[in-house]
């Protein structure tokens, strides 16, 4: 098993145990103790786990890996930053939603807008579906943690696809380490809707920036545009500056 599917393992055990021992990793994955507990030292540098004795627990930091708290968490600011994001959307532009709680509120802001939205996330999709102006696409696959399809099947339906506006979201962003999420498959996906796009949008709230998940899947400069809740770091101005890369902040 490669080093990062052993990780995506050890997370979702995380996430579902929230702790894990070396010796039932080490059995369940069919590697060393010795492999394992190098994983977990990896892992804890990213800030994923907090090692103990014979194991690792979530640290308080690693809400970041609970999908559902993710999705439940700064709601009012999820739905100011998709306030902005749905300014920047015109009539009959073809758009593609990214996953998540921040671009299911912003699914709702475009309800009675004449467009088109392709998107691979389940709750976005019936949030739309009676929206009769919009032509909805939905891309097929594979139900991952978060009621998106991934894996072939949408990647072939991608691509097909060309869109106008990609709205993405992200598990973590850091100015050296670039944009990160915790699957393999959700990295596979990001990088695929990122080429199919003219223009790309990074919507997330404040609390993303600084963080590192386990999978990097683009760098920063990649992205055309930034829509966020609270204003960023001076470490980051002087990043976006350089890269010429616009902010928009919602809480101003």
């Amino acid at each position: 098993m490669h080093f990062l599917q052993r990780h995506e393992a050890i997370i979702q055990r995380l996430e579902k145990d929230k702790m894990v021992k070396v010796t039932e990793l080490s059995s369940s994955l069919s590697v060393t103790e010795k492999t394992i507990r190098q994983d977990l030292i990896v892992l804890e540098n990213k800030g994923v786990l907090k090692r103990i004795h014979g194991g690792a627990i979530l640290p308080d930091s690693a809400a970041m890996l609970s999908v559902e708290k993710r999705q439940a968490s700064f709601l009012y600011e999820k739905k100011q930053a998709a306030k902005a994001a749905a300014a920047f959307i015109k009539e009959n532009d073809t758009i593609l939603l990214d996953g998540g709680s921040t671009m299911l509120e912003l699914a709702k802001q475009l309800i009675h807008h004449k467009i088109t939205v392709v998107t691979n996330d389940l709750k976005i999709a019936h949030a739309l579906l009676n929206a009769s102006k919009i032509q909805l696409i939905v891309l097929g696959g594979a139900r991952n943690a978060s009621a998106g399809l991934t894996g072939p099947i949408a990647m072939d339906a991608l691509e097909k696809i060309w869109v106008q506006n990609l709205f993405l979201g992200t598990t973590a962003a850091d100015i050296d380490k670039g944009l990160t999420v915790f699957s393999n498959d959700q990295a596979e996906y990001k990088r695929m809707i990122m080429n199919r796009a003219e223009q790309i949008t990074l919507v997330t709230d404040h609390t993303k920036f600084g963080q590192t998940a386990l999978i990097q899947y683009a760098e920063i400069n990649r992205v055309d545009r930034i829509i966020t809740n609270y204003e960023l770091s001076s470490n980051w101005k002087c990043k976006l500056k350089e890269t010429g890369i616009p902010v928009t902040y919602t809480n101003e």
